[in-house]
């Protein structure tokens, strides 16, 4: 959660890569330097170029919003803002939730946009005169912003952010379209989101959490909540089974691993803003100086080692979720909802192997590759796709561990991630020797596409420049490896072995 952005002269010492670019987004979001791979270090990963192609020109994900069933349903007008807006304040969530099917897709998109709207409240540190007043706006926002179809607030949040609350209404009018079984879920979530935020209002968080348990509670009413949430709207929608709103804790360790990946990733940004959620029990464990921003832009061995120690001892925290998050995702039987929910869990996993030991957190921005993004994206279909992203990178972070232990690297957590890693590829490996075959021929098609692009490279005329070379070789490359992948995929039928079904075969259930 963004606050506001202020550097105390204590901290200004840290804080040395904020760039002076104005943002129009809350907080120190947009501020901070962000660490990137090179454009040709990107074009190397030939798979990467292929999805992103794939996803934005070939294969994109559906949008539902479209259908009859939604133009019939909702005022046309206000729902191209509510579309517009989620577009605005949440890109990578907007695809997701546009492939839900008809009879869903809205009752979540508000869900998201109503919660977003609440959290801009909580998140705005200058607006209202006291606490005391953000206190009862929150905890009022159910009863009026959900009842009122007047309400709007001026003033607050920034950007889109303000937008959304000043334009509300549009928002309401098609809440109050949904179905009533959706608009209860919607509204006891927003009442207890409410309530679990306004319990942290005046807790002085410039330092952190105070300890793990803390650390949850928090977790699990910004994101655990959201989870319920969700699962409840997958029952009434009748595409999911109505035992599956029963599941709450595993629907709160699915919000709890997002939610905690978020935090580490962005341990930079929120202590900029004075208001982060590392726990004090573990980072006082490492920190000399026993303040949270040690560990900021570190100029000692001693800061830089500390930083890392403690990063990874919270990576594991968080990989140790993976198990129930995987026990989740195995209960869904459509195909859809699948998708929504097990793309943002494998950008996790992804996004916890990009911090894991990578002190690059402590001096700006980190996130993965966007052709990376597009990759999980293709292939989050079914659960072989998920258990072979979530093996996939449960060992990368684990010979990543053995990696600088060898190299005389000593972190107290290295057993306990080592175990939570290899967990996860006792729960994957099974389904990853089922699709075995499909690996190695897939894997087959990479070498022989590297292959032939080096056979091109090396024949280029002389005089040709090594940039020309290069694009030849990932043009060739690109191009046998798209031709033998969807080939593949039309003989074998990749979704036969699945246990998921599309929507439309779960209707008349």
């Amino acid at each position: 959660m963004s606050a506001l952005y202020v550097i105390t002269s204590e901290k200004t010492k840290h804080i040395n890569t904020i760039s002076s670019c104005s943002s129009k987004k809350q907080g120190a979001y947009g501020k901070l330097k962000t660490h990137k791979e090179s454009k040709l270090k990107q074009l190397m990963h030939i798979d990467e170029v292929f999805s992103a192609i794939s996803l934005l020109y070939i294969h994109p994900l559906k949008s539902n919003l479209d259908s009859d069933f939604i133009k019939n349903t909702f005022n046309p007008s206000d729902l191209a803002f509510c579309d517009e807006i989620l577009c605005k304040v949440s890109r990578s969530f907007a695809a997701v939730i546009r492939q839900l099917p008809p009879t869903l897709l809205v009752d979540v998109l508000i869900f998201y946009l109503v919660l977003r709207a609440l959290d801009t409240v909580e998140d705005d540190m200058t607006f209202f005169q006291s606490n005391e007043e953000k206190v009862k706006i929150l905890q009022s926002f159910h009863k009026t912003a959900l009842v009122d179809p007047n309400w709007t607030m001026m003033g607050c949040g920034e950007g889109d952010e303000r937008r959304l609350l000043q334009e509300f209404p549009k928002c309401h009018s098609v809440y109050a379209a949904l179905p009533e079984r959706s608009q209860r879920v919607i509204c006891d979530i927003t009442q207890r989101m409410a309530t679990g935020m306004a319990e942290f209002v005046d807790k002085d968080l410039g330092q952190g959490t105070v300890d793990v348990q803390q650390y949850n509670r928090y977790c699990h009413f910004v994101a655990g909540l959201v989870g319920e949430g969700l699962s409840r709207l997958f029952s009434v929608s009748g595409l999911e089974q109505p035992s599956l709103a029963t599941e709450l804790h595993l629907s709160d360790q699915m919000g709890l691993f997002l939610q905690k990946t978020n935090i580490i990733r962005d341990y930079l940004e929120d202590y900029v803003d004075g208001r982060a959620f590392w726990p004090q029990s573990v980072w006082k464990k490492y920190s000399a100086t026993g303040d949270l921003g040690y560990f900021a832009n570190p100029t000692t061995e001693e800061a830089r080692v500390a930083g890392l120690n403690c990063m990874n001892e919270l990576v594991t925290d968080a990989l140790e979720l993976v198990p129930d998050c995987l026990s989740y995702l195995s209960k869904l039987r459509c195909s859809e909802v699948f998708r929504f929910c097990a793309i943002p869990q494998v950008m996790a996993i992804a996004t916890l192997d990009k911090c894991y030991h990578n002190e690059d957190v402590f001096t700006g921005v980190v996130k993965i590759r966007k052709g990376m993004s597009c990759l999980l994206i293709n292939n989050t279909t079914d659960v072989f796709g998920v258990h072979s992203i979530f093996n996939k990178f449960a060992s990368k972070i684990s010979k990543k561990a053995e990696s600088v232990r060898k190299s005389g690297f000593k972190d107290p957590s290295y057993d306990r991630t080592i175990q939570a890693c290899q967990t996860i590829l006792e729960l994957t490996d099974a389904e990853i020797q089922n699709g075995t075959s499909h690996g190695s021929l897939m894997k087959g098609t990479v070498v022989v596409a590297s292959v032939a692009a080096g056979c091109l490279t090396y024949k280029s005329p002389m005089g040709a420049s090594r940039s020309a070379s290069l694009t030849t070789a990932a043009l060739a490359s690109l191009g046998i490896y798209s031709f033998f992948r969807m080939g593949f995929k039309k003989f074998i039928g990749t979704s036969s072995s699945s246990s998921l079904l599309p929507a439309s075969k779960l209707c008349g259930d």
